[in-house]
């Protein structure tokens, strides 16, 4: 069996990451690394433009859903990197955020980027989890 496994959960256009060369997230043992989940939509379209609480809660979602795949929950995350195009998003973000980690959450960083890589997007979030096996 391999150590490393990539994980492509169906909530997310498999076609992205095959085109610009990279995964979802990965496990490697009972580590999973989430690459940074922007809004996107199943079919690869963009949600929430120029709107940045349904931005932030696509990104969620997003990240739940590779968390999922792999076979965890958010409460397995241990921790996450969060990058804004503004620094006025912060609160809006922070707000979401609260919706989905509760009980221990874990920490974050948060980094202002402009431009971000595409200029739809708003936010993106990466994350670092622990598998129980």
């Amino acid at each position: 069996m391999p150590r490393r496994k990539r994980i492509t959960p169906a909530a997310l256009p498999s076609h992205v990451a095959d085109n610009n060369a990279y995964s979802y997230g990965v496990l490697d043992g009972d580590t999973l690394h989430v690459s940074g989940m922007v809004a996107f939509a199943p079919d690869g379209s963009y949600v929430g433009e120029g709107d940045i609480t349904a931005q932030a809660t696509q990104v969620f979602d997003n990240l739940r859903a590779v968390v999922v795949e792999a076979g965890g929950t958010l409460e397995d995350v241990v921790s996450t990197t969060t990058y804004l195009a503004s620094a006025d998003y912060a609160g809006a973000v922070g707000e979401v955020r609260k919706t989905y980690f509760t009980g221990e959450v874990p920490p974050t960083s948060t980094v202002v980027v402009a431009p971000m890589a595409r200029e739809q997007f708003m936010v993106e979030v990466s994350a670092i989890a622990r598998l129980a096996e």
